[in-house]
């Protein structure tokens, strides 16, 4: 497997900037939230790392639970057909459900995942992503806490993968998709 620093093209967002800004997004989430019943569900697997990081600066008790959804198959853009390969352990019915997800870019994913939950009767549901990709947008979808919004370039690290791998790099970085070859 190729070293990362052969095809990266650029730190969009550094490990400084990604924790200051998720610190600022707890305390939004811990004062909207505050004498509410929040229950967390992360989009697995690339919310992982944002979820641990961003539960560490809510405030406000809170409970967690994870889903799995496909829709990229083994390509690197969105087929646009979600399917949903783990679902919630929990009952959401009359919950506060905050979703976390890493990146939105298409709207598709989190958009059958909203239809979805919605079904369950939740008291409440909102959105917080790390990331925004608006330029690749095909549904519309609310976005109610936002991270940053990127540019519609490839992106990996901080829990995005590049054919799985590299999700431990602290910081977010594109990639030179001209300098990056996958192992066959």
């Amino acid at each position: 497997m190729q070293d990362y620093r052969e095809f990266l093209d650029e730190i969009l967002v550094d490990e400084e900037t990604l924790q200051r800004r998720i610190a600022e997004l707890g305390i939004q989430i811990s004062r909207d939230y505050q004498g509410k019943s929040l229950h967390l569900i992360c989009i697995l697997r690339g919310g992982v790392m944002f979820l641990t990081d961003l539960m560490r600066r809510i405030s406000v008790p809170h409970t967690v639970d994870f889903m799995a959804v496909s829709s990229y198959g083994s390509a690197r853009q969105s087929t646009g057909q979600v399917r949903i390969t783990l679902d919630l352990k929990d009952e959401i019915h009359g919950l506060d459900v905050l979703l976390v997800e890493d990146i939105v870019d298409s709207g598709y994913t989190i958009a059958s995942v909203l239809d979805l939950l919605r079904t369950r009767h939740p008291l409440s549901l909102r959105v917080c992503t790390l990331l925004d990709k608006p330029k690749r947008r095909e549904v519309s979808v609310p976005l109610d806490y936002c991270g940053f919004v990127i540019p519609n370039k490839f992106v990996f690290g901080y829990g995005l993968d590049l054919d799985e791998y590299y999700r431990n790099l602290p910081f977010i970085a594109t990639v030179n998709l001209k300098k990056y070859h996958p192992q066959a």
